[in-house]
Parts: C-alpha cells; structure tokens; sequence
C-alpha cells in the first residue's frame, strides 16, 4: 500500500490535488502525521469533508478491522500538516466522539455512500477526527483558543444586533434571531463533539468540560423558547436578555479557564 499511497500523493501534488483513477472526483487531502513510534513524518491520502471551519478526516481504511496508522498517529501528536488543493497548513486534531460523531459518519454516508459500506464491513467504530487550522495568513500561529475567542466574539456581535432590532422592531428580527441560534447551537454542537478529545488529552479539565455540557443543554433550553415564541409572533426580547446574560457569563467562564489551557496545547512553533 506504500508505493501504492506514494503514487496518488505524487499525483496529488502534481496536479494541484486532483487524482485520477478510482479516486478520480473523490474529495482527497493529504495528512502528514507524526510517527508515533518513529518519530518520522508520515502523509496518507484521506477522504474529507468540510464542517463550517474545520476539515474532518474519516479513519475508514477501506472497512478493515484496523484503525489506519495515521490515526494513531495523531492520537499520540495532534499536531499535523494538512494539504488541501494547492494549500498547505499546520491544523491540531481532535476526534470527535459520541453522538456528534456519529451524525456526522451519517452525514458522509449520505453523501458518499462508499462510507456507510465501509461501516458496515467491520464491527470497530470508524473515527471522525476534526482538523482545527493554527496558522493564519502569512503563517502567523493562531491557536485553538484564540480561535475560539474569535468566534465568541462575532456570536455576541450576532446576538448584539438581534436584540437591538428587537427593541427597534426591525423587520428582520425574525430571520436574524433564527440565524443567529442556529449558528450558537452548531457552536455548541461542535464543542460538545470535540470535547471528549480534548478530555483525554487534558484530564484535569473534565470538570471544567462537564460544567460547559450542562450549560449549553440550558442554552438549548433557551434557544427552543425563543423559536416557540418567533414561530406564533410572540415577544422575545425578556427571553433575549435572559440568554445575552447567561451567555456571557458562559464565555466569560469558558474563556478564563478553556482558552489558555487549549493555547498552550495547539501552539504552534
């Protein structure tokens, strides 16, 4: 399978990440993880999907009984180098588990239904790992954490607006508060998949994870009253300011604790 591999990544790379033969049309990317044992770099073709910002790999191996080598790779060394296209880029993995996980095998079964085979050839979980991009543009380091402090900020500017039209009676409130709790619960819904990695790479935060499990359920509580009340015309602005407050009093506590621990983890050199 090596000289094998070797051929479609020299093709690969030749033609800007395209590939022809049994993989022509096929959604590719190049992993290149740390031996773990070796210590070596080591890049493998691997079927991907895009999720909003990350790139999630599936660890098939074809349906073999055998998790594929990269993927224990990457369990001992998180930091990998990905190749999409034509760009290259330092990322940190994180396996995605439970139910988020299996949602998402769902979601590319659907969409290739190679996967759902694959599955059903063997009787080990296939893994879902998702690939969180550290560098910005010019090759800056952009830690895992800030990243998340990132997109904390643009969902209290998104919250921010949607009460002020609230208050105004903006015409659009309606569309912008369902915008704007479906993008929080996705952000929920992808923390609450890679959480359980970043448990086992970082033990003594699994009270810190446990307390942010219980509040996004509350947050869920919050979001599904608002929709109940924007479905029969009803006024949401108390139910607004209740979930403005409990948010941040969320990020505030996520940020404090999460942010610096995942920082140090995913830093890039």
């Amino acid at each position: 399978m090596s000289g094998f591999n070797q051929q479609i990544i020299d093709e690969f790379r030749a033609h800007g990440g395209r590939v022809g033969g049994m993989f022509e049309g096929a959604d590719l990317v190049l992993l290149t993880t740390v031996g773990a044992r070796s210590g070596t770099p080591r890049t493998s073709p691997v079927g991907y999907a895009r999720d909003g910002d990350r790139i999630l790999v599936f660890g098939s191996n074809a349906g073999q009984d055998r998790h594929p080598d990269w993927y224990h790779n990457l369990l001992a060394n998180p930091r990998v180098t990905v190749e999409v296209g034509t760009e290259t880029f330092a990322a940190f993995a994180v396996p995605v588990r439970g139910a988020e996980r299996d949602r998402l095998y769902a979601e590319q079964g659907a969409r290739v239904p190679a996967y759902a085979a694959y599955q059903e050839q063997t009787v080990r979980v296939i893994p879902v790992v998702a690939l969180y991009r550290t560098e910005r543009d010019g090759g800056r380091a952009a830690a895992i954490g800030d990243q998340l402090v990132r997109i904390h900020q643009e969902l209290r500017q998104q919250l921010a607006a949607v009460r002020a039209g609230a208050r105004t009676g903006g015409v659009d409130v309606r569309q912008h508060c369902l915008a704007f709790c479906g993008a929080l619960h996705a952000h929920h819904t992808n923390e609450d998949g890679a959480f359980p990695g970043i448990e086992e790479r970082i033990p003594e935060l699994a009270p810190v994870l446990d307390r942010l499990r219980r509040e996004h359920t509350t947050v869920a509580g919050h979001i599904r009253r608002i929709q109940e009340l924007l479905a029969t015309e009803g006024d949401v602005r108390a139910d607004l300011d209740r979930l403005a407050a409990e948010l941040e009093e969320h990020f505030a506590y996520e940020e404090h604790l999460l942010v610096p621990a995942l920082n140090q983890l995913t830093s890039v050199s």
